[in-house]
């Protein structure tokens, strides 16, 4: 790209694919968010939320970084967790650049080691992100900087608040530096490349988990079963799939409240999100030990369901 100014070469447009990793619950999907500047990754306080790769653009003067955010790396037995894990880890080798992110506010040692691990594998630059800075004083960040930097040769370590935005501008200019050079690979307009369906899915799934509680398990999945843009309105026909009749019963709740209050929490952000009136239709579905069977989980996750 040339400068404007004869003579004078302006510097070169960067774009480059960054992996978001680290172990459940650090803050990635948040960050993620913060990062693009629009929710694009549902977010919640329980582990796990995130179980696909979610890509999310960030369009900057000179570069244009394309983040994948990924599921929390743990070590994992059930069958939907080591798929999860899988997912996480395969995302490694196909990206220019990967950040780490880490709870400074609390350790989590055995998924921290795996993904220590896992990087001494991989011949990339790698961020160190201290997230959640906001929850220590500033003398217990310095200690866990210190920590860090004894692990293993990092390209930058940058603690930050994805909650608050702290410091994440200067996150996106360290990541900026490491990209290669190379033309944006994405429209200025774009924010992800997921379709609206799938991010739908997503936002009913979120509102599960946060008007459920501790009752319903991770073993929650939302697919579309029909998607229909009119001129008045979207209408959207979703199934939630539960494992058993119990959880059934609780994601309807009684007189169908519960079900009602998910589906119209979820309605209007879908509506915020595609700036249209959507009609919303759910139905709760028992589908036996999905999470469990191989076949069953490929074709949910896939969206094929």
């Amino acid at each position: 790209m040339n400068s404007s100014v004869p003579g004078v070469n302006a510097p070169e447009f960067r774009c480059g694919f960054i992996a978001i990793i680290g172990s459940p619950n650090a803050g990635k999907s948040t960050l993620l968010n913060r990062l693009v500047g629009q929710k694009i990754a549902i977010t919640s306080k329980k582990p796990q939320t995130t179980r696909n790769r979610i890509t999310g653009i960030l369009h900057r003067p000179g570069a244009q970084l394309i983040f994948v955010d990924t599921p929390g790396i743990h070590r994992a037995s059930k069958q939907l967790n080591v798929r999860i894990v899988e997912t996480a880890l395969a995302t490694l080798e196909s990206v220019d650049v990967i950040v780490f992110v880490v709870d400074a506010s609390r350790k989590d040692e055995s998924s921290e080691t795996l993904i220590r691990k896992a990087l001494d594998r991989i011949d990339r630059s790698v961020v160190l992100v201290l997230n959640k800075v906001d929850l220590m004083p500033k003398a217990a960040l310095l200690s866990v900087i210190d920590h860090w930097a004894k692990t293993r040769p990092f390209a930058a370590i940058v603690p930050v608040s994805a909650k608050t935005g702290d410091q994440v501008p200067q996150l996106a200019q360290v990541i900026e530096g490491l990209l290669p050079p190379g033309p944006p690979l994405f429209p200025e307009e774009s924010v992800t490349d997921l379709p609206v369906r799938f991010l739908a899915a997503e936002i009913v799934r979120e509102k599960v988990f946060r008007y459920t509680g501790q009752e319903i398990p991770y073993s929650t999945m939302v697919t579309v079963d029909d998607y229909q843009e009119e001129k008045r309105m979207t209408h959207i026909h979703a199934t939630i799939h539960v494992e058993r009749d119990s959880q059934k019963r609780i994601v309807i709740g009684q007189g169908g409240s519960m079900l009602k209050r998910i589906g119209e929490a979820a309605r209007i952000e879908i509506e915020k999100m595609i700036e249209a009136r959507v009609f919303l239709h759910l139905f709760v579905r028992v589908d036996a030990n999905w999470s469990r069977d191989a076949k069953k989980l490929e074709r949910m996750l896939s969206g094929a369901e």
